[in-house]
């Protein structure tokens, strides 16, 4: 079983989706900080692609014991979260102004009646220390090149310039790890 959490308009054949949004392809609506409609060590794969960073520090850690459980031994989390080293140097080298940041920094998804924003930023040194602190182990980059999902454009693809993959920077971090 592979999930795809926080999946928002992009569709993964083969995977689950779970999204608080309005899709069709949605196969659960709900918060993706509960899964108890999934049993323990039932999952192969979890990718979350802009989804942690929209939990506090203190939630992380709930949020991630929470995909844990539903992990199977040696399932493989894939994160990819805007790279705050790389969205930082791009702003110090003047390749991008502050206003051409905010996006990425701050986030913002309408949901209902209000949005929701980032919470936290993160390099890969920081996310790895979380991750760790959360018993994942196995921690390291991953190639969107190199995975089942590597036609579905999502911000794990994002560059700068935009949609310069061959000579672009790369501004999300792409971890993954295992259980």
């Amino acid at each position: 079983m592979k999930l795809h959490l926080g999946c928002g308009k992009r569709y993964i054949p083969g995977f689950i989706h779970v999204d608080l949004a309005n899709f069709k392809h949605i196969d659960y609506k709900r918060n993706v900080k509960n899964l108890s409609c999934f049993k323990n060590n039932s999952a192969d794969l979890i990718y979350a692609c802009q989804v942690l960073e929209y939990f506090d520090v203190d939630e992380i850690n709930v949020v991630l014991k929470e995909w844990r459980r539903v992990l199977k031994k040696d399932g493989i989390l894939r994160l990819s979260v805007p790279n705050f080293k790389i969205i930082s140097l791009l702003y110090q080298n003047k390749k991008l102004k502050l206003d051409k940041l905010l996006g990425t920094i701050y986030g913002k998804w309408p949901l209902g009646k209000k949005s929701i924003y980032h919470k936290i930023i993160f390099d890969f040194d920081y996310l790895k220390k979380i991750l760790i602190k959360n018993k994942f182990r196995k921690i390291k980059n991953w190639d969107w090149r190199q995975t089942e999902h590597s036609n579905v454009d999502d911000y794990s693809q994002a560059y700068y310039p935009h949609m310069d993959k061959a000579k672009g920077i790369l501004f999300n971090l792409n971890v993954e790890c295992k259980k």
